[in-house]
């Protein structure tokens, strides 16, 4: 399905506005710079600091980080940002709102994320006090100040223009937007096909809006089977298979995606968005767990009611003793093995995960501006 005419129109304003903008400097060598933009998936403690319902800072939240206390991560321990930067061999991105990021680790990156934002302005709405996307995009123009005044506008470009950037957007638009009751007033406004399309236009312009930023090598995560999650399973699913409609989301709204960041390169010439397939890579841990050394994908490890799926993880929630075992911490999130499998295919898998290119690819070429 194409994208709508107007959104095609817009897109091409925006486009227009970057041809005409001051080009970027060739980029000297110097360590790379990490940003993270998104939400619950990415976020690794931005809402500690926010009055927001959505935050994971009680145990048993960070129960298998080296501290054993928790950060902020939705996660046992580590999250997927976390796992690139140790990839990358660098320091942790802090959360942008940490008061420890400042003086020369603020060259390390950033972590912008916030649990509970979507790809619209609505979705979260039932978590008030939450970072949206367009705000954290406010955040970096502010991190790119604080940077420039540490090491002068130039570098600092050059800085922005090298980095990596990682965003996930996307589920919470339908968990928390589209399929947060029986029945919603996005749901009553749009099929699920007309809105996965519309949520598409609106992220090209937040894509577009990354471009305009200075950034230009972007990972783009699309949505697993969310159908598949405990929540899911607890609220949704029959005899415990994966919640139809759901799931029909990964088959709509990913190649949708997909197709768009084809085309944004296209427009851009030059292959600056990267798709994560997360249907593919979350598809094979959860419809194949025993292969991969779970021992399953149904029950989070951290909940309560049917398939632990039911509510908030916290300290009265029935909590596995081995995390290694299971796909799910909590109702919605990976563990932190099943983020590690998720890594490793980010940087070593074939297209069918990573398109054009995988993470060990990109960084191999180094800059590609």
């Amino acid at each position: 399905m194409s994208i709508p005419n107007s959104c095609a129109i817009l897109a091409a304003v925006s486009l227009a506005a970057i041809i005409m903008s001051k080009a970027v400097p060739p980029v000297e060598a110097a360590a790379r710079a990490f940003f993270v933009f998104g939400d619950s998936l990415a976020d690794t403690g931005n809402n500690n600091y926010l009055a927001t319902a959505a935050r994971a800072d009680s145990p048993p939240y960070g129960i298998d980080f080296p501290t054993h206390r928790p950060t902020g991560r939705f996660s046992n321990g580590y999250s997927i940002p976390d796992i690139i930067s140790q990839k990358l061999g660098a320091e942790l991105t802090l959360p942008y709102l940490s008061p420890e990021l400042k003086g020369k680790k603020l060259l390390v990156g950033a972590n912008f994320a916030s649990a509970g934002v979507g790809i619209l302005g609505d979705t979260g709405f039932q978590f008030v006090n939450i970072i949206r996307i367009y705000e954290q995009f406010l955040l970096f123009k502010q991190y790119q100040r604080r940077v420039s005044a540490l090491i002068g506008e130039e570098q600092a470009e050059k800085l922005v223009n090298k980095a990596l950037v990682l965003i996930t957007l996307g589920g919470n638009d339908f968990v928390n937007n589209y399929f947060w009751t029986p029945i919603t007033a996005r749901s009553l406004e749009f099929s699920l096909q007309n809105f996965s399309t519309y949520l598409i236009c609106e992220y090209k312009k937040i894509l577009l809006s990354l471009h305009q930023l200075g950034l230009r090598q972007i990972l783009v995560t699309g949505i697993g089977p969310i159908g598949c999650a405990p929540v899911m399973l607890a609220t949704r699913s029959i005899n415990g298979q994966c919640a139809e409609e759901p799931n029909l989301v990964m088959k709509i709204f990913n190649p949708l995606l997909q197709q768009m960041l084809k085309d944004l390169n296209r427009e851009l010439g030059s292959a600056v968005f990267i798709s994560i397939n997360s249907l593919e890579m979350q598809s094979d841990v959860i419809y194949h767990p025993r292969a991969h050394g779970f021992i399953t994908s149904k029950v989070a490890c951290c909940g309560q009611g049917p398939y632990n799926g039911i509510g908030l993880c916290t300290a009265a929630s029935n909590i596995c003793l081995n995390r290694d075992l299971y796909v799910f911490w909590d109702p919605f999130h990976p563990t932190e093995r099943a983020n590690r499998i998720i890594v490793d295919a980010m940087f070593n898998g074939s297209e069918k995960y990573m398109s054009p290119m995988n993470l060990s690819t990109i960084l191999a070429m180094g800059s590609m501006t």
